[in-house]
């Protein structure tokens, strides 16, 4: 029995990888465009703005997809956007269920009128307060986090990585690197790890989504990645002989063995190329061979989803029903960088209930 979206909506959802400028709602990127005097838009008319930013991020390559995002950096430049953007982020996920999130942004993107590294994240983390007291007031409490995202083709990882320390104790709870991957190796910024990993602090690194295993290897081997940003690229290490018996290769059995979490993104990487199709996804033999698999939006406006519309799309595909969801949930509980008691408390005090609630719903349903 497929799932509806309704359970979907209603059940319990975490989410480690999704990007704050890859989440806007239309309609404030023309507000904040107006107000700020933001000339780029392709459109005024927030319908004709959201189609065009998707057409734009369906074609097929990380680079292009990648360039859609000058439009939701060009009005995050002030305070007061990126405080409206975040809490905005906040309540539109709690709305959709997700009572876990960890969100990424990088802090240098907003810098170009005058805003200092630290003045971006603190406003960032004021958004998120706002939006979670907003959502728990309308019924839905999230816990929100922040991961610092320090660009690759950029030069200043190494300064992100310190800003990220600075505010650890506040809402940040780790460091990532984004951008482009295909020569822009994630050990260009191994002085930017050594501090995050000097200071015991937490690291996932985008590899794996439009390049290889070398970018996963080194992601782990040399940088010290607790998670992988996508990792859809291990399958490139496994091999499924005709007669259906798997082989894995040295590094997926040692991402699988390790449980290395992969932050999976079906759609996003349908529109970016790494995938043909949510149906053709690698998701699917990565949870049948029980990797530490989550499921996740990457830019939900970019790609058009959220967390629900993801998970209705693996139904779809592939049948998951509520035990798979909530066993792709905990994984994302167990991999987030939050302290363990409060990982703990949620998925003992609200998913678990959340999703016996469901089935017991299921089964009266079913019996009729």
């Amino acid at each position: 029995m497929s799932l509806s979206l309704d359970t979907i909506h209603r059940a319990p959802k975490a989410l480690l990888h999704d990007h704050l400028d890859g989440g806007l709602r239309p309609a404030t990127i023309v507000d904040l465009a107006r107000e700020y005097g933001y000339a780029g838009l392709p459109t005024t008319d927030p319908d004709e703005l959201a189609a065009w930013i998707r057409r734009g991020a369906d074609r097929k390559s990380l680079e292009l997809y990648l360039e859609t995002f000058v439009h939701t950096v060009g009005v995050l430049q002030e305070r007061d956007a990126v405080v409206r953007v975040a809490a905005e982020c906040a309540e539109d996920l709690a709305a959709d269920g997700v009572v876990y999130a960890e969100i990424r942004y990088a802090p240098e993107l907003s810098t170009e009128r005058g805003l200092t590294l630290d003045e971006v994240i603190e406003a960032n983390l004021e958004g998120f307060r706002l939006g979670a007291a907003r959502a728990a007031a309308a019924g839905h409490p999230i816990t929100m986090k922040v991961l610092v995202t320090a660009m690759r083709q950029a030069a200043r990882s190494v300064e992100v990585a310190e800003a990220a320390i600075r505010w650890r104790d506040a809402g940040v709870v780790g460091f990532d690197i984004a951008g482009p991957e295909a020569g822009y190796r994630p050990t260009r910024h191994l002085e930017a790890f050594d501090r995050i990993r000097h200071e015991n602090f937490h690291i996932t690194i985008h590899a794996g989504e439009s390049f290889g295993l070398p970018s996963i290897w080194e992601a782990l081997q040399f940088c010290g990645a607790e998670r992988l940003g996508h990792g859809v690229r291990i399958v490139d290490d496994i091999t499924v002989a005709p007669d259906g018996s798997v082989h894995l290769g040295r590094l997926a059995a040692f991402v699988r063995d390790r449980r290395v979490p992969l932050e999976m993104c079906p759609t996003s990487n349908v529109h970016s190329g790494a995938a043909g199709s949510v149906a053709e996804h690698p998701i699917d033999l990565l949870r049948r061979l029980r990797f530490r698999v989550t499921l996740n939006t990457d830019n939900r406006l970019m790609s058009g989803v959220s967390v629900s519309s993801e998970f209705q799309a693996l139904d779809e595909a592939f049948g998951i029903g509520l035990g798979e969801m909530e066993w792709l949930t905990i994984n994302a509980l167990k991999s987030a960088f939050a302290p363990f008691d409060e990982r703990l408390a949620l998925i003992n005090e609200v998913v678990k209930p959340g999703y016996a609630r469901l089935k017991a719903e299921e089964s009266r349903v079913a019996l009729g």
